[in-house]
């Protein structure tokens, strides 16, 4: 039975047999969502906690998908999925406080920079802001990697008001709009990332490839893709919060 019968087994009928084969059909699309976020929050959490939180949001993309409105399902799953896991992970409260005052001396430097240079910050200028060594911030954004995505997840979903628990069905125009004006922001700010930082933005979030693909095609080594991909998210944070 292909899934478009499924779905139809399933919401006409609550044909449970028909709920079950579609959690089995799209588990591997949790599991690559989970496997991708494990590169960041590998030192962490287990990889299996994240499939687990994964699922969580699985299950609830599935109970809320309208397959009649004929939007694909795997895109609505993967926000739902996504949303998930960072939700748990922000209910954890694993970041300690040391590491969010780090962040927050790191965030107050980029954005006094941002005013300055635009995106284009270079490192021995906000390494001297920050009175330490070239070393000594990347070290520092390897640190925050984690906490910065996480902030990141949070700026975009309170900016367009959706929460995990929220019907697709119920989602306002003017929600709809926020989120597309979000989208809109955030690619423009990616335009004006330094070439790298924006190329690995792009392989990152919109090739899906993992660190150390992306440091294969740009012969850089894995650690110094998550010290740039760490540095580009929190440019593009500072600047969403300084927009909305």
């Amino acid at each position: 039975m292909t899934n478009k019968a499924l779905w139809k087994q399933y919401k006409d009928k609550n044909d449970l047999q028909a709920k079950e084969q579609l959690i089995v059909s799209y588990i591997q699309l949790v599991k690559n969502i989970s496997g991708r976020l494990y590169n960041s929050y590998n030192a962490h959490v287990e990889y299996d906690d994240l499939v687990g939180y994964g699922i969580i949001g699985l299950l609830d993309a599935i109970e809320k998908y309208d397959y009649k409105l004929g939007n694909k399902f795997e895109t609505y799953a993967n926000i739902r999925i996504r949303g998930a896991i960072v939700d748990q992970l922000r209910s954890l409260d694993w970041i300690p406080r040391s590491m969010r005052a780090k962040y927050k001396k790191l965030e107050a430097a980029t954005e006094k920079l941002q005013g300055i240079y635009g995106m284009d910050i270079q490192e021995k200028d906000l390494a001297k802001e920050l009175g330490m060594t070239v070393d000594e911030l990347n070290d520092l954004l390897q640190q925050v990697a984690t906490f910065n995505i996480v902030s990141l997840d949070e700026k975009i979903s309170e900016n367009n008001n959706i929460d995990i628990q929220e019907d697709h069905n119920a989602i306002t125009p003017e929600s709809a709009l926020m989120n597309d004006e979000t989208k809109r922001m955030l690619k423009d700010m990616i335009t004006h990332l330094p070439e790298k930082e924006k190329r690995i933005i792009e392989l990152y979030y919109y090739s899906e490839l993992t660190y150390k693909e992306i440091g294969s095609i740009l012969g850089i080594s894995e650690s110094r893709i998550s010290q740039l991909h760490s540095r580009a998210i929190l440019k593009l944070q500072t600047k969403l919060e300084d927009l909305i």
